[in-house]
C-alpha cells in the first residue's frame, strides 16, 4: 500500500447551529505525528468527532479525503473500514461485549469473507500486544470499558489501536488520567505504530506527552481553525509560556469556552 494521507480543507462545523469549527485546513502523511493544542473551547475534540461522522456535528462547508478517497461521503463504520480510527476522550462502557469478541468482530469486519483471522492468530496477536501494554490477560474477558478506571480506558483504547491497525488514528487526549508509568506504556505502543503507512493526530492540552512522543508537527488551534504550526519545539514554548503570546501576536481576543476542547 502507498502512504497514508488525510487531507482537510476549508472545514466548517456547526453545532446546533453555532458555528465551532472556522475554515481548518490540516494535512497528515503516513510516518508523521501532529499534535493539536489549543486553549479550551477551540474546537479540538469537535473536530475529532466531526471527521468520525458524530450526527451531531453538521459540516456545512469544506472537505475530507482519506488517500483521496472522500471521507464525508462515507458512513461511520466505512469510516473505520477505510482505515480510520479514534480513540475517545471519554470511551464508553459496553456491558456483555468482552474486549477480546469486540476486537475480533473489528478486525474481521475489515476484510473480506473468508479471510477472518484465525482464533489462534488473534489469540497470539492480542497476547502480545497485551503484554506490550502491561495490560493483565484477565481484561480480554472483561466486558469492554465495564468497571475500568481510566486509565485502564485509555490503555484499552491504545491496545485497539494496535489490534486494528489503522491508516489514520486520531487520540483525543489519550494521556488524561494516566500516571507517568502508564503515559510512559502507551506512548511506547504509539511510538511502535509509526510507518509510512500510518499517520496519527495526537489531540492533547499538556506538553509531557509530548516528551515521549516526538511530534513531527505541532498544531495551535483557536476560533475554530489552525493559527500557528511548528515543530516540537513550539509545543514547549506553550507549556512556558502559555497562549497569550499567541494572541498577542496574532490579535486574537480571548476564546470563548463552552465546548469541550
Amino acid at each position: 500500500m502507498a502512504g497514508s494521507t488525510l487531507k482537510i480543507q476549508n472545514l466548517h462545523v456547526e453545532i446546533d447551529g453555532s458555528e465551532i469549527i472556522n475554515g481548518l485546513d490540516l494535512e497528515i502523511n503516513g510516518g508523521e505525528i501532529h499534535a493539536i493544542m489549543g486553549p479550551n473551547g477551540t474546537g479540538k475534540s469537535t473536530l475529532a468527532s466531526a471527521i468520525m461522522g458524530h450526527p451531531r456535528y453538521d459540516i456545512t462547508e469544506g472537505s475530507v479525503h482519506l488517500d483521496g478517497k472522500d471521507v464525508l461521503e462515507m458512513e461511520v463504520d466505512e469510516r473505520a473500514h477505510a482505515g480510520m480510527f479514534l480513540a475517545m476522550q471519554y470511551p464508553s462502557e459496553i456491558s456483555g461485549v468482552t474486549n477480546s469478541d469486540f476486537m475480533r468482530s473489528a478486525i474481521n469486519s475489515s476484510r473480506e469473507e473468508g479471510d477472518e483471522i484465525s482464533l489462534m492468530k488473534f489469540i497470539k496477536k492480542m497476547d502480545g500486544k497485551m503484554d506490550e501494554l502491561e495490560i493483565d490477560q484477565s481484561f480480554s474477558q472483561r466486558y469492554l470499558n465495564e468497571g475500568f478506571s481510566g486509565g485502564e480506558k485509555k490503555r484499552n483504547e491504545i491496545l485497539q489501536l494496535l489490534m486494528l491497525e489503522p491508516r489514520i488514528a486520531i487520540l483525543d487526549e489519550i494521556d488524561s488520567g494516566l500516571d507517568i508509568d502508564a503515559l510512559k506504556v502507551v506512548s511506547k505502543g504509539i511510538n511502535s505504530m509509526k510507518s509510512p503507512d500510518f499517520g496519527c493526530l495526537i489531540i492533547t492540552h499538556y506538553q509531557r506527552l509530548l516528551n515521549y512522543i516526538t511530534p513531527d508537527k505541532v498544531h495551535v488551534m483557536m476560533q475554530g481553525r489552525v493559527v500557528k504550526s511548528g515543530g516540537a519545539e513550539l509545543a514547549q514554548r506553550l507549556e512556558e509560556e502559555g497562549y497569550d503570546w499567541i494572541k498577542e501576536e496574532l490579535g486574537i481576543e480571548d476564546e470563548k469556552v463552552g465546548e469541550q476542547a
